[in-house]
């Protein structure tokens, strides 16, 4: 179960992906709770996870800054109430597993690098360390359920969030 950032941060994530020469796990997003295995089907699944998102607000997610582990850099996300409670839910569906990064584990993160060598890990810090994302938070108004294909992250199902608003049509500018 994931949130996806918004266009901006997508967008900014991705160019320095690609300036930096480093991956992540699929597209920049945010996990409510690590990958799970489960015996559910697919339409089950997707059943168990609208009974446990019914009525979730959207939220705002704070981004922190940049924090680095051996082998992985990301942009930390505060684990603010609202979070936590939704991640907490997340941990109700299923029959599923649950993976060492959940509960009281859970680091809200953006991964920009995955498997960094060692060796290259001072290199690729003294790059980011200093760089200022474009956005300090962020709303999330929709969760996908993904699942992992051939290394890639793919979205099975999205679900819109209580209160997640749709743009309003915007007017056009006279011509000139």
């Amino acid at each position: 179960m994931v949130a996806w950032p918004p266009e901006a941060l997508d967008t900014w994530l991705r160019r320095l992906q690609l300036r930096l020469n480093v991956r992540g796990f699929g597209l920049p997003h945010l996990n409510l709770r690590a990958p799970f295995h489960t015996t559910l089907s697919s339409p089950d699944l997707v059943a168990a996870c609208r009974g446990v998102l019914r009525g979730q607000e959207a939220l705002t997610v704070q981004v922190l800054g940049w924090k680095r582990v051996p082998s992985m850099f990301f942009l930390e996300c505060a684990l603010g109430d609202d979070l936590h409670a939704l991640h907490e839910r997340t941990l109700s569906i299923g029959p599923s597993s649950q993976a060492r990064h959940d509960g009281a584990a859970y680091r809200p993160h953006l991964t920009l690098a995955l498997g960094v060598l060692p060796w290259a890990e001072e290199e690729l810090w003294a790059e980011i360390e200093g760089l200022t994302p474009p956005l300090n938070s962020f709303r999330v108004e929709a969760l996908s359920l993904t699942r992992e294909w051939r290394g890639e992250v793919q979205e099975l199902h999205t679900f819109p969030l209580v209160g997640a608003g749709l743009p309003l049509p915007q007017k056009e500018a006279a011509p000139s």
